[in-house]
């Protein structure tokens, strides 16, 4: 296998799909930052960070004519995908400053339910033996990803771009939802509020609230375990009040089983628990309503119907010749 990784090969010139697709969403949210620029905390540097990515992005496709082969192309892919770190919270310094919509989406949850399921949810299963398992879940999902390109990458690389392609550009769908509807999920609106407005059913606007304020309390379940720190740790360090609806959690790792029984029923097999202690975990951890897991998952049917024939209908070319 290393000497097909590291074999030099005939390839294509120019960007690859997921390049494009990075490029394009850098674009548009550039000339977003220009049309708020004066209402927005530091947009010269945001702008200069969107300068440096193009830059770069182009700066890897020469290099990598020095040396063209599949490793190198994976690395070349996998920089662009590990972008997507710095595209999340780009979204809050960018939905930061429209007003609020979590009152919205709280009063759907209780009209629907007749309450909160992910107060009920956490309250009613405190127990260590359903904490960890859903905070290992939710921890699972970067690994997931990165399980699934892999995977693609060793196994069906005749299909690895288009992979990678779908994935990041799935991602970009749903952050461009993030900017313009701004939901922070429970974790941060209910302490906003306060636990009796939540109790009481009554969800107050709080409007540019979250601009000013990012506070994130410590989440429900067993505190001393140790998926339980692990999943407090990176949210702590990463997370933002933005991105709740509909939960990319749910929506990304769907995709990711789609491909995974599309080229393993194994590894589909293996994902599968983890999968599903995730998808429970976002309303258990309360990082989401009910409802964003619910709009998540069918989303992703539509986002991963929709990036495929994007990518078939412009983006598609063999990577190597």
């Amino acid at each position: 296998m290393a000497l097909d990784l590291f074999k030099r090969v005939e390839t294509r010139k120019g960007l690859f799909a997921v390049e494009k697709i990075t490029l394009i969403y850098n674009l548009l949210t550039s000339i977003l930052i220009l049309f708020l620029f004066q209402e927005m905390d530091h947009p010269v540097q945001m702008l200069a960070d969107r300068a440096v990515i193009a830059g770069m992005t182009f700066l890897l496709m020469y290099l990598y004519r020095l040396a063209p082969c599949k490793f190198s192309a994976f690395i070349r892919i996998v920089i662009q995908m590990s972008l997507l770190s710095y595209w999340y919270p780009d979204t809050f310094e960018l939905n930061r400053i429209f007003p609020n919509l979590d009152h919205v989406f709280a009063s759907v949850e209780q009209w629907i339910f007749g309450g909160q399921p992910a107060v009920w949810f956490c309250l009613r299963f405190p127990q260590m033996w359903v904490s960890e398992p859903f905070n290992m879940g939710y921890f699972f999902y970067y690994p997931m990803i990165l399980l699934v390109v892999v995977w693609y990458f060793l196994y069906r690389f005749d299909l690895f771009e288009k992979v990678s392609f779908v994935i990041v550009t799935a991602f970009f769908i749903y952050y461009l939802i993030y900017i313009f509807v701004p939901v922070a999920g429970p974790q941060f609106y209910f302490p906003a509020i306060g636990g009796d407005n939540v109790a009481q059913g009554i969800f107050p606007a709080i409007g540019d609230y979250f601009n000013h304020n990012q506070e994130l309390l410590p989440g429900p379940g067993y505190e001393h375990g140790f998926f339980y720190n692990l999943v407090e740790s990176s949210q702590q360090v990463g997370e933002r009040p933005t991105a709740a609806f509909p939960s990319s959690h749910v929506g990304m790792s769907t995709i990711l089983m789609i491909m995974a029984w599309r080229s393993s029923r194994r590894l589909f097999a293996c994902l599968l628990p983890f999968y599903l202690l995730l998808c429970g975990a976002t309303v258990y951890i309360q990082a989401h309503y009910l409802i964003d897991a619910i709009v998540g998952f069918f989303s992703a049917i539509v986002l991963y119907v929709v990036a495929t024939w994007m990518f078939k209908r412009w983006f598609a070319q063999p990577m190597f010749k």
